[in-house]
């Protein structure tokens, strides 16, 4: 899978030139929505972007809606395809804003900085509790998750299968072995989306 960050400041001070540092207002959103809904829909193949507010200033609730919930929106929604969406480097006012814009619409994206990872939007804590499996295994399968929950197949699957729709982990295709080492068909083995 191909990573591209993409510096927040520099997409600022390229689409909008007057050197503000504060994210306000949907009519600013949409220019920067739209700036990278091009990259989503352009690149081929899997992509992962990061997405860096450093040196950002405040957010507010209408940039937070236009931009990160649209996106999250269309990406759960497969409008792009294997597109990935990580926030890094939030302030905590920046993530507050984005957190609530995102909980109204029931949504949810990874985010990274010096204190790790999180979760900010809406996610059952079912999903929480598998995604804290994946990112501290850096990878898993559904038998794993299976054996490790004391959960059924189909219910590991679900899972995992629901955090991946939610664009918070990757999928990847793997062999399946049997006892004589042939191959026995495919099975999927969902990774991390900081890996």
């Amino acid at each position: 899978m191909e990573k591209q960050t993409l510096s927040l400041k520099k997409l600022t001070n390229t689409l909008l030139k007057n050197g503000s540092k504060e994210m306000t207002g949907r009519s600013r959103g949409v220019r920067i929505r739209q700036a990278i809904e091009k990259i989503l829909g352009t690149e081929k193949g899997s992509l992962r972007i990061v997405l860096d507010f450093s040196g950002m200033g405040s957010i507010d609730f209408s940039w937070a809606d236009e931009v990160v919930a649209k996106i999250i929106s269309r990406l759960w929604g497969g409008e792009y395809g294997e597109k990935f969406l990580v926030l890094k480097n939030l302030n905590p006012s920046q993530a507050e804003n984005i957190d609530v814009a995102l909980e109204r619409k029931k949504l949810a994206v990874l985010t990274t900085g010096p204190e790790g990872w999180r979760i900010i939007g809406s996610l059952n804590n079912y999903l929480i509790r598998t995604l804290k499996r994946v990112m501290k295994k850096k990878q898993l399968t559904l038998r794993e998750l299976s054996k490790e929950e004391g959960i059924e197949m189909n219910t590991s699957g679900t899972r995992l299968l629901n955090l991946y729709k939610k664009r918070l982990v990757v999928r990847l295709e793997g062999a399946m072995m049997g006892k004589d080492n042939s191959n026995r068909g495919r099975q999927y083995i969902y990774q991390s989306l900081l890996s």
